[in-house]
């Protein structure tokens, strides 16, 4: 094969690519969007059988007291200052014993 059909092969393998994306692209274009249809609820949708509302404000769970079996903090972060300035030290491991060594014959 000389090079001048090697060329004519990859032009022509490109040119049936792009005739072959345009065609599957063709029928996309053309296709105009259908509009949502208006949905009366009657319908199971599959995905929980509950309508599309928001739920009421008032149902969500707000601020109010904490809960019995929550304790507090014993920092605010919100106070000014740094949190490393308010926690204790905690304090150092003891170092490790040193390994006994063999003793070395001679």
């Amino acid at each position: 094969m000389t090079a001048f059909q090697v060329m004519l092969f990859l032009v022509a393998a490109h040119i049936l690519g792009f005739i072959a994306i345009g065609v599957l692209l063709l029928p996309a274009l053309r296709d105009t969007p259908h509009e949502p249809e208006e949905d009366d609820g009657s319908s199971d949708d599959g995905w929980g059988n509950r309508p599309n509302v928001r739920p009421d404000p008032s149902r969500w769970p707000g601020g109010g007291i904490p809960l019995p079996d929550a304790e507090q903090s014993a920092v605010r972060l919100r106070e000014p200052g740094r949190l490393r300035d308010r926690l204790p030290i905690p304090e150092r491991r003891p170092a490790h014993e040193p390994l006994p060594r063999e003793p070395v014959r001679t």
